[in-house]
């Protein structure tokens, strides 16, 4: 039988988990590929350092990367120790090398995965990616192959575990944010700087990496819309719930007539839709298909085991075409869904053009005019009010205005906030959040 030879660089979360799948699954893996799957090389920082699980005999623990490019056994490379120069000059390297490369870096992708896949495609070799989006969760798959034969019109989706965890927290629970991500880094679901997570930087690199497959489309990491979570309050949760939403971060991209609007940002979810109802730290994604319609992928989106599946997925497609020289015959990895060609950029929608409904929460002084005011503003911007609800509680200095109003553009909504700012009868900043 035909082994597989795998040189994993990284041997955290997820590759612990692929190790621990392997072991588990062997059996079954070999009835699906015919083939033994068997890991070689292991790169990390610190052999010494005590592991959760064994690793096999005969497999090798070096801190050299080295290793992996340089050994003509090895077969497969997979990259899962993250950041950017680093990771980028052993893919480069393994490619150059012959190797085929399988990695989980969102990052890595969303900055620079155009060089790769033309570097890629220049070598022959598959980079395969599967576990850089949403963990578990098979959407890289569905979008490179089962919906291929669809124009995508819209995507949307939550993508980040541990702002989803908090903010379900902070829903169910009534905690504020900073208590919510205590509980989230003693559980393990954020890292000790919770940056990347928090402020949606992490949910932005998976967006820019899905909308190249689904949109066959570059939209720039660098002119991505990008808001986080941190600004979301209790009392922001407490009228979204009292108007029938709940709030999630969202990423979201949809074509207008070849213009692709695209985001990732807090919004209010109608509690009646799926994505609602996407607690913990679970990711899912909507895709809009103009055959298929819509379809949704829900499951853990991170995790050893979940997000090792999908790296083993990744490992497996590429090992289904392997022979002892190389590859199959005639065989050319497949990397962008779009026959290895080059992805131009995007027609990108103005942020400032783009239309939604919106929520709006200003504090204000309690007097006369206030409302006047603020309804006057919102008419002279042709901002078209839906329900507003004033609540003042005796004793208190600044009370809460909550607006909904109906679709507007993005430019109006931040005029009417710029204006309100300003007033003397303002007691903080305007808090808006986008309603799908």
């Amino acid at each position: 039988m035909q082994i597989v030879k795998l040189g994993l660089a990284g041997f955290g979360t997820v590759g612990s988990g692929l190790a621990k799948i392997l072991a588990e699954n062997g059996d079954w893996l070999e009835k699906r590929l015919d083939k033994k799957l068997e890991i070689k090389t292991v790169v990390v920082r610190d052999t010494t350092k005590q592991r959760g699980i064994a690793l096999t005999s005969g497999t090798e623990l070096t801190t050299d990367l080295a290793r992996l490019t340089e050994d003509p056994e090895i077969d497969i490379v997979v990259e899962l120790m993250g950041g950017l120069e680093a990771a980028r000059d052993l893919i480069e390297k393994a490619l150059k090398a012959g190797k085929h490369v399988v990695t989980a870096n969102k990052h890595l992708l969303a900055e620079h995965g155009l060089e790769l896949f033309e570097l890629a495609r220049q070598c022959g070799k598959g980079l395969y990616y599967e576990a850089s989006c949403a963990g578990g969760i098979p959407i890289v798959q569905t979008l490179r192959e089962s919906l291929a034969g669809d124009r995508v019109e819209e995507m949307l989706g939550i993508m980040n575990g541990t702002a989803n965890y908090i903010l379900s927290e902070m829903t169910t629970k009534s905690m504020d944010f900073e208590t919510a991500l205590q509980l989230a880094k003693e559980l393990g679901y954020a890292e000790a700087d919770p940056t990347f997570d928090v402020e949606g930087f992490d949910t932005a690199h998976k967006l820019c990496v899905l909308i190249r497959l689904a949109f066959g489309v570059d939209y720039p990491l660098a002119e991505l819309p990008i808001q986080g979570i941190s600004g979301v309050t209790p009392l922001d949760i407490k009228f979204a719930r009292e108007f029938g939403y709940r709030i999630k971060l969202l990423a979201h991209a949809k074509d207008f007539e070849g213009r692709l609007e695209a985001g990732v940002h807090p919004a209010l979810v109608p509690y009646t839709y799926l994505l609602a109802r996407v607690g913990g730290n679970y990711n899912a994604v909507r895709v809009v298909g103009n055959a298929v319609g819509p379809v949704m992928l829900h499951g853990q989106g991170a995790g050893d085991t979940p997000t090792g599946s999908a790296v083993l997925a990744d490992i497996m497609n590429i090992a289904r075409h392997l022979h002892r020289d190389g590859c199959e015959k005639g065989y050319a990895p497949d990397n962008t869904g779009f026959g290895n060609k080059p992805l131009a950029k995007a027609k990108i929608m103005p942020p400032e053009d783009t239309m939604s409904k919106y929520y709006f929460r200003f504090m204000v002084a309690d007097k006369t005019g206030v409302m006047a005011a603020v309804t006057r503003s919102m008419a002279d911007h042709g901002v078209s009010i839906a329900q507003a609800v004033q609540k003042s509680e005796e004793g208190t200095e600044a009370v809460p205005l909550v607006i909904i109003t109906h679709s507007t553009r993005a430019a109006a909504a931040e005029a009417v906030a710029r204006e309100m700012d300003a007033m003397d009868f303002t007691m903080e900043p305007c808090v808006r959040f986008r309603i799908l």
